[in-house]
């Protein structure tokens, strides 16, 4: 007798142990983590569900892409996120994470575009900027202009230190930190855009890819960028009250708030929706959500607002969330995600 009791109580642990939504039914609400520029549109996305469904409105708690990745990779069940926004794309070793959590199916669903915008008060002077500069204002180190070949420590205080046709105002860049998928993308269209015009430097990424990135991506410690965490309404505020400061966030943020913040040029072009659309604003990224397949069917309203928000009336050409600030994908490729959404089909890898 006794040890039947013992194999029961093995098997009442091992079985606990397994990730499963047995106690899924706990929670009636979908759960979304991630990024804080898709924050905003998933909002509205889940208002407009909540009010046209019998299900209730989704939580949306804003992480940052990075931390709603890891969030999401954790595991399977109730305490786990269901979706995660992301402003960039999910990377390998993330899948892999999930994979280790048993999380096997994933689908991935791209939404549209983002700029990324480099801002001021409409107080303040409107700048024309190019990656190059917005490279030797903030990485920390930079070409001498010796014209050597070697790389100093960023002496650069001033704008006009960067260059003289720039205002003789301090560097002040307030952005988001390496855990925003907006800090990713800033780094690898502006700052490795910049570093790249450089012609040694960009060979550099024949011989070395790690070194290469680390001077092209990295972004300097000692003041001139400012990290503000993980919400863009405070970059915008902040950037009301201090006129010569800088803000980097995505162009939804400048385009809800155009009275009273304005948008850099960058290499000739302001970040316009039309310019963004068009490839003319080259400092523009895709915007994604990812789905834990496993949670679709056991989470109520799942596989529903996954087709709300891929529907023609919220992310089409003339979508609600245009109106937002998102820039539509072109109708094939549309088609494509929104397909994806219907059937919930996984990600293959990348």
């Amino acid at each position: 007798m006794m040890k039947k009791i013992l194999s029961l109580s093995v098997s009442i642990i091992i079985i606990s142990s397994i990730p499963t939504l047995a106690n899924a039914a706990a929670r009636d609400t979908i759960k979304i983590v991630g990024s804080s520029t898709v924050y905003p549109f998933a909002t509205v996305v889940a208002e407009r569900f909540g009010k046209k469904t019998k299900f209730k409105t989704p939580v949306i708690e804003s992480t940052g892409s990075g931390g709603g990745l890891k969030l999401f990779c954790k595991g399977i069940g109730v305490e786990h996120p269901d979706i995660t926004n992301a402003s960039r794309r999910i990377k390998q070793s993330e899948i892999d994470n999930c994979a280790k959590a048993g999380i096997n199916e994933i689908t991935e669903i791209k939404i549209g575009y983002d700029g990324i915008v480099i801002a001021n008060s409409r107080k303040g002077q409107n700048l024309s900027l190019t990656k190059r500069q917005i490279f030797l204002a903030l990485s920390p180190m930079i070409p001498s202009p010796s014209g050597n070949e070697v790389l100093i420590a960023n002496p650069n205080k001033t704008w006009s230190d960067v260059d003289p046709s720039l205002p003789n105002i301090a560097i002040e860049v307030l952005g988001p930190p390496p855990s925003s998928g907006t800090r990713d993308a800033f780094a690898e269209l502006a700052m490795e855009g910049g570093c790249k015009t450089f012609r040694w430097l960009a060979d550099i990424k024949k011989q070395d890819k790690n070194r290469y990135k680390s001077i092209c991506r990295s972004v300097r410690e000692d003041g001139p960028y400012i990290e503000v965490g993980e919400n863009d309404n405070l970059i915008v505020s902040k950037l009301n009250a201090n006129p010569n400061a800088l803000g980097v966030f995505g162009y939804s943020f400048l385009d809800q708030n155009s009275d009273t913040i304005q948008g850099s040029m960058v290499d000739g072009a302001l970040p316009t929706f039309e310019n963004i659309a068009d490839g003319t604003y080259k400092v523009s990224r895709p915007l994604y959500f990812y789905v834990k397949n496993a949670h679709a069917s056991s989470i109520p309203g799942v596989k529903q607002y996954v087709r709300e928000f891929t529907s023609k009336g919220a992310i089409g050409q003339s979508g609600y969330l245009s109106d937002k600030g998102l820039i539509p994908m072109p109708n094939s490729e549309y088609k494509e995600f929104a397909s994806a959404g219907k059937k919930l089909t996984p990600l293959m890898g990348l």
